[in-house]
């Protein structure tokens, strides 16, 4: 019970009271032993900490950086680097792809002259390596991050990595005593650079927030604290009268409280759909053919980490009840279906590009080179047999799943029924750990997606462009403990 209890105040509190890092470094061995030993022993938590010594006139800790060890967001520790979904999987905080970086601070970056895909060498404990650099706001200044799992030279055909990312080998710099993180490093730039394929190159929401926050107490005294946020349009701005829907009428709602941006959806719209990877080198020409991406932004005032906060966002195609797409499409590849889905009629398509160019959500993918591998026998079984494989010169964007809604809809015909709520799953609604993705029909009033809708944290993104998009988002709603919010209490509301 005492156990039970400790546990759900730590959880509620947001940190264990007596455990903050004293001044000067990681402590040493024998600190962590006693500390352990104290958890152990009581199961409760911390033993009461020993009064401190008095500070000492010079820390006992190594000049030099503090180096933090961890595990790859994607490949893990290496274990999935010969894994080509992973591989193009976008981090989620950098949005870097087949590569591995060494993150820094803005104030360590413009201390060193360093910028993104600078290449330094990094030297601890007599060990080297090197690695490019990514600025990364909120990090420590005084540190330095580098992760597992890059390097390898046995991994297999997509794994393996070339004599300059042979370089980029975080185990060559750890050591048994200090597995996680130790002070001493140094850093020097080398003047080489590298490149870094990323799908988002910059993190600001322009003005025009994209992702919408407020705290809970300011939801609670008004919850239209989110609508404020935007800016109000009437729903149609046409004289013509709205499209009635007597079928189905398919929609999405996401919760940003709940997404975590760990891009399960992402890699799981790619085996549903039959996504293609494309490699490194089309990914830095902006040619990712993922339908579903999550994208990422930065709260707060660069200059201080403590009070920097991250939102994820994920952004498919927002199937637009006014689609910019359909009407600049000469040969009429993209149209409005009966249930309000924009459909891609694959045969048709020219590839003018034209309705990519003309969607403000920029979630449209072009096969620009013939990604999709038609030759390899032992990849059809991992292949979708009720999704189209694409070729090059298609357009192609997520459909919302159609092929499970029409599954659904034989289901449902054979027993002479509608289809149930809850019936039709999208591929990213399935994997979503935190099911913060809800799909469903609009048309049926007691649908968990009207729901959702009719919350008043429920917004569209540009929704200024009138296109009235299908998908729409829960606002974030956060409740941090008022101990650890510097930034609110400083008045540092920054977005970037």
């Amino acid at each position: 019970a005492n156990a039970d209890a400790f546990w759900k105040r730590a959880v509620h509190d947001g940190f264990i009271p007596g455990t903050a890092v004293t001044s000067g470094g990681p402590a040493t061995s024998a600190q962590g032993q006693a500390s352990g030993s104290g958890l152990l022993a009581s199961g409760r938590g911390p033993e009461p900490r020993a009064e401190s010594p008095e500070p000492r006139a010079q820390s006992q800790s190594p000049p030099g950086l503090e180096i933090i060890f961890r595990p790859d967001p994607t490949i893990w520790d290496g274990s999935y680097a010969n894994n080509g979904w992973l591989q193009e999987l976008p981090k989620p905080l950098s949005k870097l792809t087949w590569d591995t970086s060494a993150w820094i601070s803005p104030k360590l970056a413009a201390e060193r002259g360093l910028s993104n895909g600078d290449v330094i060498e990094l030297k601890y404990r007599g060990h080297t390596a090197k690695m490019p650099t990514w600025t990364m706001p909120g990090h420590p200044n005084e540190s330095v991050t580098v992760f597992f799992g890059y390097g390898r030279t046995k991994a297999g055909r997509v794994g393996n990595t070339d004599e300059t990312g042979q370089q980029f080998n975080a185990y060559r710099l750890r050591t048994s005593d200090a597995p996680w993180f130790g002070n001493g490093l140094e850093i020097s730039k080398t003047g080489e650079r590298y490149l870094l394929a990323t799908t988002q190159e910059h993190h600001l929401m322009e003005g025009r927030a994209p992702v919408r926050v407020a705290s809970l107490e300011e939801y609670i005294k008004d919850p239209a604290v989110i609508a404020h946020q935007g800016h109000a349009f009437p729903k149609t701005l046409t004289l013509y009268p709205d499209h009635v829907y007597d079928g189905y009428k398919w929609g999405m709602a996401i919760d940003l409280t709940s997404c975590t941006g760990c891009g399960a959806c992402t890699t799981a719209c790619v085996a549903e759909n039959n996504i293609p990877v494309v490699g490194k080198d089309q990914v830095s020409r902006g040619r990712e053919m993922h339908w579903i991406r999550v994208d990422h932004y930065f709260e707060g005032d660069p200059e201080k980490p403590e009070t920097i906060k991250s939102y994820h966002q994920p952004i498919p195609c927002m199937q637009c009840e006014n689609a910019p797409c359909e009407v600049v499409c000469p040969v009429a590849a993209t149209t409005h279906s009966s249930e309000g889905l924009n459909d891609m009629t694959y045969n048709r398509c020219v590839g003018t590009r034209y309705c990519s160019n003309n969607c403000p959500y920029k979630v449209r993918r072009f096969n620009f080179l013939e990604y999709a591998d038609w030759y390899t026998t032992t990849l059809e079984p991992m292949r979708n047999p009720d999704v189209t494989v694409r070729s090059r010169g298609i357009m192609e964007k997520c459909t919302y799943c159609v092929q499970r809604i029409n599954h659904a809809r034989i289901d449902s015909k054979k027993e002479d029924r509608k289809i149930r709520d809850g019936e039709v799953v999208t591929a990213c609604q399935a994997t979503c750990p935190a099911e913060a993705i809800v799909f469903g029909d609009m048309n049926d009033p007691n649908s968990r997606v009207n729901q959702v809708k009719a919350q008043q944290r429920n917004y569209g993104i540009l929704e200024d462009l009138n296109t009235r998009p299908r998908t729409t988002y829960l606002a974030a709603i956060r409740n941090p403990n008022p101990e650890l919010e510097p930034a609110r209490a400083a008045g540092h509301t920054e977005q970037h």
